[in-house]
Parts: C-alpha cells; sequence; structure tokens
C-alpha cells in the first residue's frame, strides 16, 4: 500500500483562494472584510498548539476541533510555503522537496536558501502566479512582513512576487506591522511570516523549554483586537517530530544501499534519491526497501507519483526534479547520508517533511472579522 496524505476536509492550498474571495466579498468559506492578513506562524502543528495550549492561550481560544487543515508532501518549509502562497500542490508549483537535483544541470538547489548560489532564475522555476500577483491583478496593494534577510532572497521572489516587502525584527513588531498596513490600506492583502517556532524546533525540539518560550512570544504577539472590518487567519506550513538519536538511520557510503545512487537530496524526513542508471530503479528500489525496513517507505518515482503524493496534477518540470526513489520517513526516524557526512543536519533534534499528523496537520485560527 502506498503511503497517502491523511482525509481532510481541507488542505492549505485552499487558503489563498478563500483570502481572495473574502476581499472581492464573493467567497464562501469566509466573511467579506476591509483588509486580510495571513500570519503564517512557521512549524507550528495543530498537534503541537494543542499539546501545549497552556503557553498559546490566544492561538489556542481560537481554535476548534474542525479548524485544521491538511499540508502538502513533502511537508517542508520550501514545499508547503509555496503551497499556501501560491494555491498550488507542490506537483504544480515545481518545488517538491528542500534540496532536489535540477535535471538540467545535474547540480542540486537548496530550495530555501541555495538559488543564487545554484544559479536558479525563481521565475523560470516557480512559474505559478502568487497569491499577490493575483490580488494585484484585482487592483489591491498587497504586501509582504517577514525579516529584513528575507527581502531578497530567491525563495521570496518565488512566493512573494507581487507583494510589497516590509520587515521587522521581532514577531510582535512584524504583527504589528501587519496590522498597521492593513489598517491604512483598503482592500489590502497582508502576509506576516513568523519562523520563530520551527527555528526553536529544529535546535531543540518541540518538547524543550525554548520552543516553548518561542511559542509563547509568537503567542504574545497575537493581537488582542483588530481594527474594524480586518480579518486575519493565522495557519502554518507544517507541524514536527522530534527524532531521538536512536532513530537515525545512517545510509553509510559501504551500504548496499548506495550501490547505484549518484546523488540523495531532500531532508532526513524525506529523500530524494537519483540513480546514476534509472532503468535499474526496481533493483534499487529492492535494496533501499531491505535497508529501511520499518523506518521508511520506498517508492519510485511513478509510484509516487501515480499515488497523488505531489498532488493530483505533476507537471514535467515538477517530475524531472524529484527523485528516481522517494523515501518518507516512517514514526519518528529520520534517514542521513552517511557518504555526505552532514553532521550539521544530524544535530537537529526537531525534523518535517513526512506525512504523520504531526506534521501534517496546521490550525487554522480566526480572528478580527473572521471571527465567527
Amino acid at each position: 500500500m502506498l503511503p497517502a496524505i491523511p482525509p481532510s476536509s481541507r488542505s492549505i492550498t485552499g487558503v489563498a483562494h478563500d483570502l481572495l474571495g473574502s476581499l472581492a466579498g464573493t467567497g464562501e468559506a469566509l466573511p467579506p472584510v476591509r483588509s486580510a492578513i495571513l500570519a503564517v506562524v512557521d512549524g507550528l502543528g495543530a498537534i503541537q498548539l494543542r499539546g501545549h495550549a497552556g503557553h498559546a492561550r490566544r492561538l489556542s481560544a481560537a481554535m476548534t476541533k474542525r479548524d485544521v487543515l491538511s499540508s502538502v508532501f513533502p511537508s517542508t518549509t520550501a514545499s508547503a510555503l509555496t503551497s499556501l502562497l501560491t494555491g498550488a500542490d507542490p506537483g504544480r508549483h515545481g518545488l517538491v522537496g528542500y534540496r532536489v537535483r535540477d535535471p538540467q544541470r545535474g547540480v542540486l538547489v537548496n530550495q530555501l536558501s541555495g538559488w543564487e548560489e545554484a544559479g536558479v532564475d525563481a521565475s523560470a522555476w516557480q512559474a505559478e502566479p502568487t497569491v499577490f500577483e493575483r490580488t494585484i491583478a484585482q487592483g489591491r496593494p498587497a504586501f509582504a512582513v517577514g525579516l529584513p534577510e528575507y527581502a531578497h532572497s530567491g525563495f521570496s521572489a518565488a512566493t512573494l512576487r507581487g507583494a510589497e516587502f516590509h520587515s521587522a525584527r521581532s514577531a510582535a513588531d512584524r504583527v504589528a506591522l501587519a496590522v498597521a498596513l492593513a489598517e491604512e490600506h483598503e482592500g489590502a492583502l497582508i502576509y506576516c511570516y513568523l519562523p520563530e517556532a520551527d527555528k526553536a524546533g529544529h535546535k531543540h525540539g518541540v518538547a524543550s523549554a525554548d520552543w516553548v518560550a518561542a511559542l509563547e512570544d509568537v503567542d504574545a504577539a497575537m493581537p488582542s483586537s483588530l481594527p474594524a472590518g480586518v480579518g486575519m487567519l493565522v495557519t502554518a506550513d507544517h507541524g514536527m517530530v522530534d527524532v531521538p538519536k536512536t532513530r537515525h538511520l545512517i545510509v553509510d557510503e559501504n551500504s548496499p544501499m548506495q550501490r547505484g545512487v549518484s546523488a540523495i537530496a531532500g531532508e532526513p524526513r524525506m529523500l530524494h534519491v537519483y540513480l546514476e542508471e534509472p532503468e535499474r530503479v526496481d533493483e534499487v528500489a529492492a535494496e533501499w526497501i531491505r535497508g529501511t525496513e520499518g523506518a521508511a517507505d520506498v517508492l519510485t518515482r511513478d509510484q509516487a507519483v501515480r499515488g497523488g503524493l505531489f498532488g493530483t496534477e505533476v507537471t514535467a518540470d515538477a517530475a524531472a526534479r524529484a527523485g528516481d526513489l522517494i523515501v518518507p520517513a516512517r514514526g519518528v526516524w529520520a534517514l542521513y547520508d552517511g557518504a555526505a557526512d552532514d553532521q550539521r543536519s544530524q544535530g537537529m533534534i526537531g525534523q518535517h517533511g513526512s506525512l504523520t499528523p504531526e506534521e501534517l496537520r496546521v490550525p487554522l485560527l480566526r480572528f478580527g472579522a473572521y471571527t465567527r
């Protein structure tokens, strides 16, 4: 049986459509508003929020059982944020993982921070219109609020096209700036990015005091009230699991799993495995199935595409970027390329990218004019 995204009433891919309908006064999911804010708390899964409700009283008070969305696969920032901001699954927008191979040049591209190094043209690599471009096309202003260092990144060029970028250092200042923009600009869409919880989770884990402190800071940044007619949605791109070192599966350079492999990319919770001879995919897949028994699922690219893991529509470009093998981790396992000796990623505690409910389920919280 193929692994699958658990059934959900709604996906994060529908959020952009709903916001545009709300601004136009034509939507069914959200009421009409004067201006709209989309705040994304990177890494905040619905399960983690419920488990730490006492440390996030403003956020958890806005959450009911039905206020949950499903993220996309892979449940990683590059793929999921792009899906949130385009309304398209990874199979359509083409960011099918954290790190993938450019099929034209054979180089690995880090789709969060390696665009410039890899010489990738963001507008060609990610050609789907963003929610900001669609907002501008309707004659409405669009803004993005983030950290200063994200203003000119390749990933921002791929996902924030059409938005006027503003920055602030703290979570509270970013939210306050988003609210001010919403009040000042009639009909505006404002995106506010909050990466604090994700960063703390990767370094310390979601069970740590540091992650709880980051969650408390984000919760305290939420406005106690919003200007009349302003609606705010708070959601996330993915959740997270803590991976103990006892659940590290390292594919040693002498492992039979390395035979015929030209590159291993993706991330520890979801690998893209590229082969020297793609026609030998079944043979190499059998070796990986033996080597990862109980720790991961092993699919060929064709199986993953036919199974709908990357969405119902997969473009030729997206398929070409995916590995010959797709390897999502099970449980709380993480898989590492021993030949690459990536000590930095082995130090991460909180991780994401695979198909567990902890990674896929994210909250959808309503504030201001969106409050039921």
